[in-house]
């Protein structure tokens, strides 16, 4: 059906001149690049508030479209774009499907996956939900000491920040605490499992984009390298430093100096409880202080240690005399191994305390939810997904799925591997994806979900973007005051630029109706 709608309509003029313009998204697309597999509507549903969906046929898409479908014409004529594939969905502000190219086929979506979780999220916990994060003690406070241990009892809070346990390190100071005679232990039991998918790639887990998610997270469970580029392209780079010391780390530097414009080439390696940490890959000829950010290995450990440091450095003894730590060390500099130090005195395992001295609330979900798109950030997204999970006793795509189908939507073809979209399992259709933003965007979070992703001129999206694969999902506010909802969807290229250039000229096509 489409191609025949096509080929009636490219003759028109209007379609043309849109093809002139550019949009709001030209800043916002990174590089990509795609091919169009033959158009095969598939089921079209019009949402209700319950039930099952019910097929409708596909409305004829208003003359502006002609442009948009153009487009996608061009793109599967276009020889660079041979063996990708593109899908695309348009509903109007109905509920009704008017534009469907291979919109019935699942695509790997990238981080326009975490709409799922987000959506979900506000609906289920609602705006105002916040995480919580909990300092207890195994024996109150007499005469400025604790006979006993100080427990960070974590909530799974994706914002919790140093700052915030310095705060409780001043508020124990103002209560007159001077000595702990025991340690600092934490738990982090909150959530089980494993800090990464199951289907996160060895590449990604190192990296700062990649951290884990546990029960007691801080900063993000992130730490900043600092490397120094050689004299010349292929020579060692030197690292100078790290921003936060990740205790029992032994730095493998192996990064090496590339050309003056080829920026951040630097891969960390590393993993779930691990002590090696590779580093690889290349820094800018010229840097002189190029960071890199990186994966905490063992997040609960890493957040004992700072926070053992802060007591230590606000004058509040933890353990026997003379067993504080000092200052943090710089580490490892040059290509060789180097180790980063450690006191060993804080304890992982999960303590009973009963004595409860002081609470941490993170922002509350709409702020995160804002973050997360924004940032695109996947550790906040698992900890929200694993959230959904936990809030319900069962596995939060479960969860997801039996929301979105009281609702009127039953997703097919759809693979959640993670709540993120960093898996390259996750698989999800077009015109799943676009009916997501028409019920979440009429649903009882509408306004708040919809301000929560970015917008420009009318256009409100939320990308999705990794090597080979480049997605938009969002609203589109037109010239004509009706509010559009859509997915568009491209897989498999290898020409990022041409990708890049594809998307902004449907999104600008779209945006004339």
């Amino acid at each position: 059906m489409l191609k025949n709608i096509v080929i009636l309509l490219l003759a028109s003029a209007l379609a043309a001149s849109l093809l002139q313009r550019r949009g709001a998204l030209s800043h916002a697309a990174p590089s990509g690049t795609a091919h169009q597999l033959p158009s095969s509507p598939g089921p079209v549903v019009t949402p209700t508030e319950k039930g099952p969906p019910q097929e409708a046929p596909v409305i004829q898409p208003p003359a502006p479209l002609n442009a948009v479908a153009k487009l996608l014409q061009e793109a599967r004529a276009n020889p660079v774009l041979t063996g990708a594939a593109i899908g695309f969905c348009l509903i109007d502000s109905k509920g009704a499907v008017i534009m469907d190219e291979n919109a019935g086929t699942a695509f790997i979506p990238a981080s326009s996956f975490k709409t799922l979780t987000t959506a979900t999220a506000l609906e289920i916990l609602g705006p105002d939900f916040h995480f919580t994060t909990e300092l207890k003690s195994t024996a109150p406070i007499q005469e400025g000491v604790i006979k006993g241990d100080l427990v960070i009892v974590g909530g799974g809070d994706p914002m919790l920040k140093l700052d915030d346990l310095k705060a409780w390190v001043a508020d124990l100071k103002q209560r007159g605490l001077v000595r702990i005679t025991g340690t600092i232990r934490v738990d982090p039991s909150f959530f089980s499992g494993s800090l990464y998918g199951d289907f996160w790639n060895w590449g990604d887990i190192g990296n700062g984009y990649g951290s884990g998610v546990a029960g007691l997270n801080l900063n993000h469970n992130r730490y900043i390298l600092m490397f120094q580029a050689g004299p010349e392209v292929g020579s060692p780079a030197q690292l100078l430093g790290i921003n936060l010391e990740v205790p029992g780390a032994v730095w493998k530097n192996e990064v090496t100096t590339g050309p003056a414009d080829s920026g951040d080439g630097v891969m960390i390696h590393g993993g779930e409880n691990t002590t090696a940490i590779y580093l690889r890959g290349t820094v800018p000829l010229g840097a002189a202080k190029f960071q890199a950010r990186g994966a905490v290995p063992d997040p609960a450990r890493f957040a004992a240690h700072h926070f053992r440091a802060a007591l230590l450095a606000a004058g509040i003894q933890v353990g026997s005399p003379g067993s504080g730590a000092g200052p943090a060390k710089k580490s490892g500099s040059g290509s060789g191994p180097a180790k980063s130090s450690g006191n060993g005195a804080a304890s992982i395992a999960p303590a009973t305390a009963s004595h409860s001295l002081l609470k941490h609330d993170s922002p509350p979900l709409l702020d995160i939810i804002k973050s997360i798109h924004k940032v695109s950030d996947n550790q906040e997204t698992e900890c929200v997904f694993r959230m959904l999970g936990l809030k319900a006793g069962k596995p939060p795509a479960e969860v997801i799925r039996e929301h979105w189908k009281t609702r009127g939507l039953e997703f097919a073809g759809l693979r959640m591997e993670d709540g993120s979209g960093l898996s390259r399992a996750d698989f999800v259709r077009p015109l799943d994806l676009a009916r997501l933003q028409f019920l979440a965007g009429t649903g009882p979070q509408g306004v708040a979900y919809k301000t929560s992703l970015l917008s420009e001129n009318g256009l409100t999206w939320k990308i999705g973007a990794m090597s080979g694969i480049r997605t938009y999902t969002g609203y589109a506010k037109t010239k004509s005051g009706e509010e559009y909802c859509y997915a568009l969807m491209v897989n498999h290229y290898i020409d990022g630029k041409t990708v890049s250039e594809l998307c902004r000229h449907v999104l600008d096509a779209m945006m004339g109706l």
